[in-house]
C-alpha cells in the first residue's frame, strides 16, 4: 500500500477518529488497492499509512469487520468486498488456457467443496471421497454455445500453505462467482515453485480438444489438475507466455 496523505474531514464530521480511518480504508479497498483476498498490511504499517496508533487502527478494522467487510484469522486480516481481483500485469491468469478468442463471450466461474473426480483425486494423492476445493469455469458465446469448459481439484497441500485458495472454502457454495484469476501468484508468493504439464487429446469426434493440466512444485508435491475442454470448431486454443530476459 502507498503511502498517502489521508483527506481531512468536513469540519461538521463527528465520528470518532477510528470511524473516519475506517472509511478511508474502505476507500481504499473499493478502489482495488488491495485486491479482495489478499492480506491487509500489519497494523504498525496501516497506523504509520494513517498516521494514527495503533489502537485507533484496531479499532477502525473491527467497524469493517462488524460491517462483513475485513475478516481476520491466524493469518492476519483480508478484504471480503466482492469484486475482480487486481492482476499484476506480469501475473498468468488462471487457469491457463481457460480465456476465449471470443471477445464477446462471457465467463462464469464457481468453487465448492466436494469430493473431486476419482482421476483428480488419484493425481493430488487424496483419499476417495474425500472433500477438497474445486473450481468449475466456462466461458459461453453470446448464443449460448459453450466455448470452453474447466474444472480444477486442489491439493490439501495447496490449500495448507496458500491463505488465499484456502479462504474460498467458506464460499464454496457453487453459487458465488470464483474467478481465481490470480491464483498462481498467490502460490508463488507462498514460495511454492510451479511446474506445469500439459497433455492435450481429441474428445470423440475431435469436435473438441482436452487439455489436462498438472502442476506440482519444487517439492514435487501436487498442487492441482486441471480439466479443460475446447470446442475446437468454435474457438482457438492459444496459449501465450512471457519470460524475462536473462541477466
Amino acid at each position: 500500500m502507498a503511502r498517502t496523505t489521508p483527506h481531512d474531514p468536513p469540519p461538521d464530521d463527528d465520528r470518532p477518529l477510528y470511524g473516519r480511518i475506517a472509511a478511508q480504508l474502505l476507500d481504499e479497498l473499493r478502489a482495488g488497492t488491495i485486491p479482495p483476498g489478499e492480506r491487509l498490511p500489519g497494523e504498525r504499517h496501516l497506523a504509520a499509512h494513517f498516521g494514527v496508533s495503533r489502537e485507533t487502527v484496531r479499532q477502525a478494522l473491527e467497524v469493517l469487520r462488524r460491517g462483513g467487510l475485513v475478516a481476520t484469522d491466524r493469518r492476519g486480516s483480508h478484504a471480503t468486498l466482492p469484486g475482480r481481483p487486481v492482476e499484476a500485469p506480469e501475473s498468468l491468469a488462471f487457469p491457463v488456457g481457460a480465456g476465449s478468442a471470443d471477445p464477446c463471450a462471457v465467463d462464469r466461474a464457481t468453487v465448492t467443496w466436494e469430493a473431486p473426480p476419482p482421476e483428480h483425486a488419484r493425481a493430488l494423492d487424496l483419499a476417495p471421497h474425500r472433500p477438497t476445493l474445486v473450481h468449475w469455469y466456462r466461458s459461453v458465446a453470446p448464443d449460448g454455445r459453450s466455448l470452453r469448459t474447466a474444472v480444477t481439484s486442489f491439493s490439501a497441500v495447496v490449500l495448507a500453505e496458500v491463505a488465499e485458495l484456502a479462504r474460498y472454502r467458506d464460499r464454496a457454495d457453487g453459487a458465488t462467482p470464483a474467478q481465481l484469476r490470480r491464483a498462481y501468484d498467490w502460490m508463488r508468493k507462498a514460495g511454492l515453485t510451479l511446474h506445469h504439464r500439459d497433455a492435450i487429446t481429441q474428445v470423440g469426434d475431435a469436435s473438441s480438444v482436452r487439455v489436462t493440466r498438472r502442476v506440482h512444485d519444487q517439492y514435487a508435491r501436487p498442487l492441482e489438475i486441471t480439466d479443460l475442454v475446447v470446442n475446437a470448431e468454435q474457438d482457438a486454443l492459444v496459449y501465450e507466455f512471457t519470460l524475462p530476459a536473462a541477466g
